[in-house]
């Protein structure tokens, strides 16, 4: 269920959420807060409004029920006023109902639009923007939020996605800063996934009472994959088939509980790429590896990989493995190859428990260093580790690693994250998948080379 904030934001209202269910109006026009609040009336959703600032008094409303009510006939005909410098910003109710939120959001950062259609489920939708507008700038926009299929020709964009999503694109757009518009897709995209980790590391979930996160994970995780469950005892399970779906199936792995709860009222303290907790544990420890996955999981379709992606967000990692270890063998029988994101530090890509328990052949690691150096990623190596749900996974067969998250002193107050080193965690896998072949082909040679062995002994 959305929030009355994520509904206004993907609905194209532009009010500020000051308080649960309160909102500041003080930033919108007159005629579209007429139009909001002909549209909570519509919906029989009492609230206040005095002031500038507006009160809802119920629960939220599904978005089905919200469409409903800012719904009415032919709207979008006539697109009325468009905003140019002196004047008007659009008017909500004479745009197209799902498309809506994302013209609010491209005015808001500046890349101002003439006209739009969200395509009434029958063509793509399309924007029109003012001649002015730099396309390249508009392009990186949709490009760092994950959209991958779009044409531009002349000052038009057309979309190469249904008008359902057109609402997810609006609650996206309204991350990003008008200040960096003029930077480049990969700067963006960033700067989005550094608010993701902070929102993550604000969550509590300490070890048997991980509820909270896992609600978060199920709703940023639920739009990007196939398919996605909870199991008995608490895990995320979740799958994504990728391009053609033939190859190989990878499972990515982070864990859901922290060691103990985040404090009440802590502040996050960033020095430069350095960030800890004002009081008690910052939480990256795995805050940090369900952020790199959360991300992964929206990049997906654009790293071209063809094959089965497997996530499972375990808990009670920290007191035994005991998510792990109760996770179904039927959800693991095909996975070939598994990337564990939990292991302290910077640049380890851990292939053994204490040099003494394997989780993978030592060429499976070498492929792994060999795509660091490929991605331009300096620092990672091999090396042995402790303890983790990698060796639940290798002890299935599965050719896994743990790789480095960027975080120190984990369990304690003194607790730090190097988020570059967090963001490069994400480069590393990502370029995992775009290497999918040589992926597939490294796993093809090692099942081989087991069989043979069994066969000789």
């Amino acid at each position: 269920m959305k929030t009355w904030n994520q509904l206004f934001t993907r609905h194209g209202f532009m009010v500020q959420e000051e308080r649960a269910n309160e909102f500041v109006c003080l930033g919108e026009t007159e005629e579209n807060l007429i139009f909001l609040m002909e549209s909570l009336e519509n919906a029989s959703v009492p609230y206040k409004f005095e002031h500038g600032f507006l009160t809802i008094e119920r629960p939220i409303v599904s978005e089905e029920t919200w469409l409903k009510s800012v719904d009415f006939q032919y709207r979008g005909r006539g697109e009325g006023l468009w905003f140019r410098p002196g004047k008007e910003e659009p008017k909500v109710k004479e745009l197209d109902t799902y498309v809506a939120g994302v013209v609010r959001q491209l005015n808001r950062l500046g890349l101002h639009t003439m006209y739009c259609c969200d395509g009434h489920d029958t063509r793509r939708p399309s924007i029109g923007f003012e001649q002015w507008v730099d396309m390249t700038s508009v392009s990186n926009v949709l490009q760092a939020i994950g959209v991958s299929t779009f044409h531009v020709r002349h000052q038009v964009i057309s979309l190469k996605i249904s008008r359902t999503q057109l609402l997810d694109l609006a609650e996206k757009m309204a991350l990003v800063n008008k200040e960096w518009v003029n930077e480049d897709c990969e700067w963006i995209k960033k700067q989005l996934f550094l608010h993701q980790l902070e929102q993550c590391l604000s969550i509590n979930g300490e070890s048997g009472n991980e509820s909270e996160i896992r609600e978060y994970v199920i709703e940023q995780l639920n739009p990007h994959v196939d398919f996605l469950t909870v199991d008995r005892t608490g895990n995320i399970l979740a799958q994504k088939m990728c391009g053609t779906g033939r190859g190989p199936t990878v499972l990515v792995n982070a864990h859901l509980d922290t060691v103990e709860m985040i404090e009440k009222g802590r502040k996050i303290v960033k020095e430069g790429s350095i960030w800890s907790s004002s009081e008690g544990i910052l939480g990256a420890d795995d805050r940090a590896g369900v952020t790199v996955l959360i991300e992964l999981a929206k990049r997906l379709e654009t790293l071209k990989f063809h094959g089965a992606v497997k996530f499972i967000f375990t808990v009670e990692e920290e007191v035994g493995l005991v998510g792990a270890r109760r996770v179904d063998g039927y959800f693991l029988w095909d996975v070939d190859a598994a990337f564990v994101v939990d292991r302290r530090g910077t640049g380890d890509i851990v292939t053994s428990c204490g040099g003494y328990e394997p989780f993978c052949h030592e060429n499976y690691g070498a492929f792994v260093e060999q795509i660091a150096i490929t991605e331009g990623l300096e620092g990672w190596k091999c090396a042995a580790g402790g303890s983790s749900d990698t060796r639940v996974w290798a002890g299935y067969g599965i050719q896994s690693v743990n790789l480095s998250a960027g975080y120190q002193h984990e369990h304690t107050n003194d607790e730090t994250l190097h988020v570059d080193a967090c963001y490069e965690t994400l480069m590393l896998l990502s370029g995992v998948f775009q290497h999918g072949r040589e992926l597939e082909r490294v796993v093809r040679e090692l099942k081989r080379s087991d069989v043979k062995s069994n066969r000789i002994s």
